[in-house]
């Protein structure tokens, strides 16, 4: 297996998401806290323009525009599609990309806690996931594995690897000190970890590590005019990665009926309610929990 040269740090993908913003700040001032003796790591702000504005974004996602044609399209060109099109030219390019390891760091407003969400399955997503898993307690393992890194829209799928740190329950445009700290750690872990994979001095790592991974997205109930009709149910707010059974009340409508679980697998759900998604309607995302072997 190759050895990773080069590490990117990218926070403020979307402008109202403190955390990783301000730990780029904290970094910039301290870079000895996130270099590592085998690797370059270098630091991206993402979205400044949206931050400057305190908006998710002022055009379009811009963890929603690296999709190769995408990219080769100059048609495309509102400020998130340029500013994805400027990205990829420093950090990629995409397909044959000069960084290594993009680590892209998130808040989300559901109570997901510190959750590394990896869009491979390989033996270093593995190793590293069991890794991560063994040094913090609550660390909440999620595979986006469904599709290649090519097809992937997201900002760290510039580099042949990358993860994304989603941390939360925290609103938009604010800061928390335990989950700025969650994402702090998670890095460092990180950064750790592949420090040891360059040095080919990983520890021990046991056969399997207990992860979730994502099936489908849900939304909320809505009318044939596409309005909201109802809302996440009571029993299912907050409560990120608890199992959701068949029968299961998931969403209640305005006039108080009960809409219930109508699926044939043990749902995990996540990203539940999350502020950002209500553009869309869009209520959780539901994944199954699962046991992934390690890598070797």
């Amino acid at each position: 297996m190759s050895t990773f040269n080069r590490v990117a740090i990218v926070g403020g993908t979307h402008g109202n998401e403190f955390s990783g913003i301000y730990l780029l700040k904290k970094w910039q001032e301290s870079p000895a806290l996130i270099s590592r003796p085998t690797f370059e790591t270098e630091t991206l702000f993402g979205n400044p323009n949206a931050f400057r504005d305190n908006k998710r974004y002022l055009d379009c996602d811009l963890n929603r525009q690296f999709i190769p044609a995408d990219l080769a399209n100059p048609e495309l060109g509102n400020y998130e599609q340029s500013r994805a099109k400027a990205i990829n030219l420093q950090l990629g390019p995409k397909g044959n990309a000069r960084t290594d390891l993009i680590i892209d760091l998130h808040n989300t407003t559901s109570n997901m806690g510190p959750t590394l969400i990896l869009l491979k399955n390989d033996a270093f997503n593995t190793q590293l996931a069991a890794y991560v898993a063994e040094r913090m307690d609550n660390a909440v393992i999620l595979f986006e594995d469904h599709c290649s890194m090519e097809e992937h829209y997201f900002l760290c799928s510039i580099a042949d690897q990358g993860i994304i740190i989603e941390v939360g329950p925290q609103p938009q445009s604010v800061i928390r000190q335990d989950v700025l700290e969650w994402m702090d750690d998670m890095t460092a872990h990180i950064l750790d970890f592949v420090e040891l994979f360059n040095k080919g001095e990983v520890p021990t790592l046991p056969e399997t590590v207990s992860a979730y991974r994502y099936v489908e997205t849900l939304k909320l109930p809505e009318n044939e005019q596409g309005e909201r009709i109802g809302m996440v149910h009571k029993n299912v707010q907050d409560a990120d990665f608890t199992p959701l059974r068949n029968g299961d009340p998931i969403f209640t409508k305005f006039d108080g009926t009960e809409v219930h679980w109508d699926g044939d697998y043990e749902a995990y759900p996540h990203f539940i309610n999350e502020a950002a998604y209500y553009d869309n309607n869009l209520a959780m995302s539901l994944g199954e929990k699962v046991d992934i072997p390690v890598i070797k």
